[in-house]
């Protein structure tokens, strides 16, 4: 794991430091007080203190959000998530890396890049793998519960890593660790996302709009943008950030009845549709059929 990340990264546990140990082929990583975190042989590293609440995405949803998004039909999004990580890093950049986040062993000069990424929710970790490819001074920090995300995650960029972790719960990061944190379609901790953030960085939140993929969800019979989305988004970080900015993107998708079927297979109503009704009703759809693509990106700074 790169140095830069491996010194934000605490345990799970204890919140000590971790370094990385290796026993033949067998790699962990390990705090002062002896608890041992094993990096799988996919490359990411399991974080968990105890046992998850839940595994997260399948395997099949996860296969199914890979195939969507390596088509493209979301670049828009990660178009402007990397555009609005681009202008927090140049904040933090100015104010400098604090001395705390330089490893002890590594002198001054040869600290390495700020800032550090943090992809709360990160799934694959595309979204991730677009803003530090916007960032060529930046390292990443995929975090998710499903295992099967994870295994593409750590591999999504070579500046990036992955770690097992329920966002939920502590986050395995020392506090003001991370100049931007990003979360897609992904449950809010504001509390730990509050805490990890540096007062210079910020928090990214992409939601749904309203009227996203609004052409499916009638003739689909899927699951509807909550109306209060924006309300409660506020809500829930309101104790901790301040919103400094909200937008919106959009785009017109044409997609084949393949495509929308793999659309569907990687969102939530995966977990709710019956297979073959679903499959009956896509078969009737145009070909090939309109989607809106419609999002909402806010940028919050911590209070």
């Amino acid at each position: 794991m790169d140095d830069r990340i491996l010194a934000r990264l605490r345990c799970p546990v204890c919140a000590e430091p971790l370094v990385e140990t290796t026993a033949g082929t067998a790699r962990a990583l390990r705090c002062p007080r002896r608890h041992s975190f094993d990096v799988a042989r996919q490359g990411y590293v399991n974080l968990l203190a105890g046992r998850a609440p839940h595994t997260g995405d399948s395997a099949e949803m996860v296969a199914a959000r890979a195939d969507f998004l390596a088509a493209g039909h979301y670049a828009p999004v990660a178009a402007a998530l990397a555009a609005a990580a681009a202008r927090v890093a140049d904040r933090v950049r100015a104010v400098g890396p604090p001395a705390r986040f330089v490893p002890a062993d590594v002198p001054p000069g040869d600290a390495g890049p700020y800032p550090l990424v943090v992809d709360a929710g990160a799934g694959t970790g595309w979204y991730l793998a677009a803003v530090l490819a916007a960032l060529p001074d930046a390292v990443g920090l995929a975090l998710d519960v499903a295992k099967p995300a994870l295994r593409r995650a750590a591999r999504a960029h070579p500046r990036a890593a992955a770690a097992l972790a329920d966002t939920w719960q502590r986050l395995p990061l020392a506090d003001r660790s991370a100049a931007v944190l990003l979360n897609v379609f992904a449950p809010r901790n504001g509390a730990e996302f509050h805490r990890v953030l540096d007062p210079a960085g910020a928090l990214l939140v992409v939601t749904p709009a309203g009227d996203h993929l609004a052409e499916l969800v009638d003739a689909l019979d899927l699951l509807r943008v909550d109306p209060a989305k924006a309300d409660r988004v506020a809500g829930s970080l309101s104790g901790q950030f301040t919103e400094e900015s909200a937008t919106e993107h959009r785009a017109r998708l044409e997609l084949s009845r393949t495509e929308v079927a793999t659309l569907v297979g990687m969102g939530p109503s995966a977990w709710h549709a019956d297979p073959a009704r679903l499959a009956e009703r896509i078969g009737a759809l145009p070909e090939p059929a309109p989607v809106t693509l419609a999002v909402r990106l806010t940028v919050h700074r911590p209070r």
